[in-house]
């Protein structure tokens, strides 16, 4: 299927490679199927696409990658709902909110993005009684 993106212009895509967000993503519920495109080749940065709204898009990454002690439990219901059977379907994201300049961009550590890829559903978890918050500078030296 050809998608109209935000930052890679128009794109073709397969339609294996949709992801569905039963209950969209909070503040965009009516975005419900989205694609994980690489920021740039080789890069840890990702953008979530609506593929409905060209400028429905968000850069995420791993937070693995920047947060080695990042962890939380995925709730029962979020298991059920995103068909979850094994650890090893899972796939982990934060949505960024990137500044100028970009090594004071911040992650959203509250509100993990789950994506199961064997099933290809998703859905954005609101973390609470945590101390995560929506703003964890990925460098500390920013």
């Amino acid at each position: 299927m050809v998608i109209e993106t935000k930052y890679h212009g128009t794109v073709d895509v397969g339609e294996a490679e949709k992801l569905t967000f039963g209950h969209g993503v909070p503040g965009f519920l009516d975005e419900k199927s989205f694609v994980l495109l690489p920021l740039e080749e080789d890069s840890s940065f990702f953008i979530l696409q609506s593929v409905q709204s060209p400028s429905t898009a968000f850069v995420v990454t791993s937070p693995f990658f920047f947060f080695k002690d990042y962890e939380f439990e995925i709730d029962e219901a979020s298991k059920e709902t995103l068909s979850i059977d094994s650890e090893k379907d899972v796939e982990v994201y934060v949505i960024l909110t990137v500044t100028d300049p970009f090594n004071a961009s911040t992650a959203n550590l509250q509100g993990p993005v789950i994506i199961n890829r064997k099933q290809k559903t998703g859905k954005q978890l609101i973390l609470s009684g945590t101390d995560y918050t929506t703003k964890h500078r990925l460098w500390e030296e920013a």
